[in-house]
């Protein structure tokens, strides 16, 4: 006899189910601008689930922008809008060859576990989430060019599972098997702490730049990176022209 499914796992499994269900239906075109989707009593009678969960995984899909949830209309399919990318996402392998230097990879630390609340904010996945943490080092020349430090979202990025990123850095595995949608970055300075600066050989204290950037598919959450670049080793170019 198998053992049994846990309450959390049950709901975790279910909030997947119907997030791709409704996702795909949205980004398919089964569902176009203006459809009124299920109402939640509806959809949890469907799935055989609380409206709790169904209520996640609506709001989940609002602050994707793929529906938008009004009182007495109920929630209905968005029309898409425009947006313009401030940062394109790079390779860091391709960044560091632009300088005409080696690249060189290593990865620190890979570990499966459960989004803990911290990982949740960071991530924007519900506490208890299966995730994969990777810590690694991306090298040009003879220095160290960047601390990476990344979250993925298993639920979403299944695959990620079988990829042991020991040859392979995850950033450059994610643009190649992971198409996304949405993106968002935030742009500091810290100064390194301890374990950062034995990591990138510099002083503790020195100054770094730090970009944080998180990545969704549709609905669904992909990733979210924190790379720390020591701060005389990095600029930021940022290209545009007027509004129209």
């Amino acid at each position: 006899m198998g053992a049994a499914v846990e309450p959390a796992e049950r709901d975790a499994t279910l909030h997947g189910r119907i997030l791709g269900d409704i996702e795909g239906k949205i980004v398919s075109g089964a569902w176009v601008p203006g459809t009124r989707i299920p109402s939640e009593i509806d959809l949890a009678a469907q799935y055989g689930c609380s409206r709790m969960t169904v209520n996640k995984v609506l709001t989940q899909l609002a602050r994707a922008g793929l529906v938008e949830r009004k009182k007495k209309a109920g929630t209905v399919v968005t029309r898409p809008v425009a947006q313009s990318a401030v940062l394109e996402i790079h390779d860091i392998r391709a960044e560091v060859q632009s300088l005409n230097l080696a690249y060189g990879y290593a990865l620190i630390e890979r570990s499966e576990r459960r989004a803990k609340a911290e990982d949740g904010i960071r991530l924007d996945v519900a506490q208890g989430a299966p995730i994969l943490d990777v810590t690694c080092l991306h090298s040009a020349g003879a220095q160290p060019f960047c601390l990476e430090e990344r979250l993925i979202a298993l639920e979403t990025v299944p695959d990620a599972r079988d990829t042991d990123f020991s040859e392979l850095a995850p950033g450059h595995w994610l643009l190649a098997q992971v198409p996304w949608s949405s993106a968002e970055h935030r742009i500091s300075a810290i100064g390194a702490s301890p374990g950062v600066a034995a990591r990138l050989e510099i002083a503790r204290g020195t100054a770094c730049l730090v970009i944080e950037r998180r990545t969704w598919r549709g609905a669904g959450p992909v990733t979210h990176v924190r790379f720390t670049y020591p701060g005389d080793r990095h600029t930021l170019l940022a290209r545009f022209t007027p509004a129209s």
